[in-house]
C-alpha cells in the first residue's frame, strides 16, 4: 500500500489538502472540460456539475481514500472502491481516462496550493492517486470480464415493449434486447446505465435500478421525473424518458452493475433482512423482494418505506404482493402527508419496530433518510458492517 515516506507526508498535508480540495476540484473540472468538452457532453452528469454535487463527491472520495491509507495502513477501503468501480464500469469509463484525470487534477493541485506542493508532497499524493486509480481499474476490468465484455463495451440496444405510469412522477419501462435474445442474468438490487441523445446532441447517461425479477425475460426500470428545484436543475434524462419514450422505441443500455446485492450480507439465504427505502429508492428493494420470494426465504424480512404521501409511493403494490409471499414478510410505511389508513404519519421511526438478532440491512433513498435510519439501526444493536446502502448519483456520504 502507501509507502512509509508518503504516509508521513500525506498525514502531514492531509488537513491542508482537505481544506483546499473543494477549490482543487473546481479548477480540475474547469481544466478537464476545457480540454475535453466531450466528457461533459457525453459522460458526466451535467445536472450534477451545475449543482456542484459531483465536485463534492470527488473531493469526498479522494479524502476518504487518503485518510484510510494513513489511518489503517496495509488495508484499503474496499467497500468504497467497489461502489465507485461499479458506477464507472456501468458508465464505460476506460483506463486511459484515469491518465487524463491525473493530468488535470495534479495541474489543479499545483495551481491552488502553489509553493506548498514540494516535490515530496507531489510524489506522495501522486502515489495516493495511482493506488486508488489502479485499484479501481482492476476492479472495473474484473467486473466487465465477469460479464463477458471488454472494458467500456457493455452497451447494447433494448426495445421498449411496455410502459406503465406508477405515480404522477414515476414511470416504468419494460425492455427486451433489440433483435431478440435472452437477457443477461443480473443480481437483484443492481442497476443499468441508460444513454439518451438530447436535443442539443449530447449523449447523457443516467443509472436506474432494475425493478424486475432477476430471471424475468422482460426487464423493467422505473424512472422518477426530476422536476428541478431552486437547488438544482430539472433532470435532463428523466424528463426526456417521460416525455418522449414510448413503446417500440430503442434505448441504449449498459450491462447490470451495482453491489447492493444479497451476497453483500453474507449468509443472506438464512438470516433476517431489513429493506429500508424512501422515494424512488424503493426500486432496488422491489427486485430484491422478488428474488427473496423466488428463493422462498424463510427468515424475517422487514420492508420499510417512507414517502411524501401514499399517492407518491411508487411500486407499493409490488412491495405488498411480494412481502405477502414471504413467510416472515412485514411492511412498515410512513408518509409525511395524508397517511390515513395507508401507513403511519411522519418520518421513518423505528422505535417500535422489532429488529431480529442477526439482521442485515439494505438502505436506499435520500442521504438524510439513510443517515437517520442507519443511526436508529446502530442504536438498536445492528453492527455497522451489516448495514449496506446504495446512493443514486454522487456519493455525498463520503463528503459529509
Amino acid at each position: 500500500m502507501l509507502s512509509e515516506k508518503s504516509t508521513a507526508t500525506v498525514r502531514a498535508t492531509l488537513p491542508v489538502v482537505g481544506a483546499a480540495i473543494g477549490g482543487i476540484t473546481e479548477r480540475f473540472y474547469a481544466r478537464l472540460f476545457e480540454a475535453h468538452p466531450e466528457l461533459l457532453r457525453d459522460l458526466f452528469n451535467r445536472g450534477n456539475q451545475a449543482a456542484g454535487t459531483q465536485k463534492l463527491a470527488l473531493a469526498g472520495s479522494i479524502a476518504a481514500f487518503a485518510t484510510h491509507l494513513v489511518e489503517q495502513p496495509g488495508t484499503r477501503p474496499d467497500a468504497m472502491l467497489s461502489r465507485i468501480a461499479h458506477k464507472h464500469a456501468s458508465l464505460g469509463v476506460s483506463p486511459a481516462q484515469y491518465k487524463v484525470v491525473h493530468q488535470h487534477l495534479f495541474a489543479a493541485i499545483v495551481e491552488v496550493l502553489g509553493d506548498a506542493v514540494t516535490p515530496d508532497v507531489a510524489e506522495a499524493w501522486d502515489e495516493v492517486y495511482w493506488l486508488m486509480a489502479n485499484a479501481l481499474t482492476a476492479i472495473e476490468g474484473r467486473l466487465s470480464t465477469e460479464r463477458g465484455y471488454l472494458v467500456g463495451g457493455t452497451w447494447r440496444d433494448w426495445e421498449v415493449v411496455g410502459r406503465r405510469e406508477e405515480t404522477a412522477d414515476v414511470a416504468s419501462f419494460l425492455l427486451r434486447p433489440a433483435g431478440g435474445g435472452t437477457p443477461q442474468p443480473f443480481q437483484a438490487g443492481q442497476y443499468v446505465s441508460v444513454q439518451v441523445e438530447l436535443p442539443d446532441g449530447a449523449r447523457q447517461i443516467r443509472q436506474y435500478s432494475l425493478t424486475s425479477a432477476p430471471d424475468a425475460e422482460v426487464r423493467q426500470i422505473s424512472v422518477k421525473r426530476e422536476r428541478g428545484t431552486q437547488d438544482g436543475p430539472a433532470g435532463e434524462v428523466s424528463n426526456h424518458l417521460h416525455d418522449t419514450v414510448r413503446v417500440g422505441q430503442v434505448l441504449r443500455i449498459s450491462a447490470p452493475f451495482g453491489d447492493l446485492v444479497l451476497d453483500a450480507a453474507g449468509g443472506a439465504p438464512e438470516r433476517p433482512l431489513l429493506l429500508a427505502s424512501a422515494g424512488i429508492g424503493v426500486t432496488p428493494m422491489v427486485s430484491i423482494l422478488a428474488e427473496l420470494a423466488a428463493r422462498e426465504h424463510a427468515a424475517p424480512v422487514l420492508v420499510l418505506h417512507a414517502d411524501r404521501s401514499p399517492q407518491a409511493h411508487p411500486l407499493r403494490s409490488d412491495q405488498d404482493i411480494l412481502a405477502a409471499k414471504l413467510a416472515g414478510g412485514r411492511t412498515y410505511y410512513w408518509y409525511e402527508h395524508d397517511a390515513g389508513e395507508a401507513g403511519r404519519t411522519g418520518l421513518a421511526d423505528l422505535t417500535d419496530v422489532e429488529i431480529p438478532a442477526g439482521t442485515a440491512a439494505f438502505l436506499c433513498g435520500p442521504l438524510p433518510f439513510m443517515r437517520a435510519v442507519r443511526e436508529q439501526l446502530l442504536a438498536k444493536g445492528v453492527p455497522a458492517a451489516d448495514i449496506h446502502y446504495e446512493v443514486f448519483g454522487p456519493d455525498l456520504w463520503l463528503a459529509a
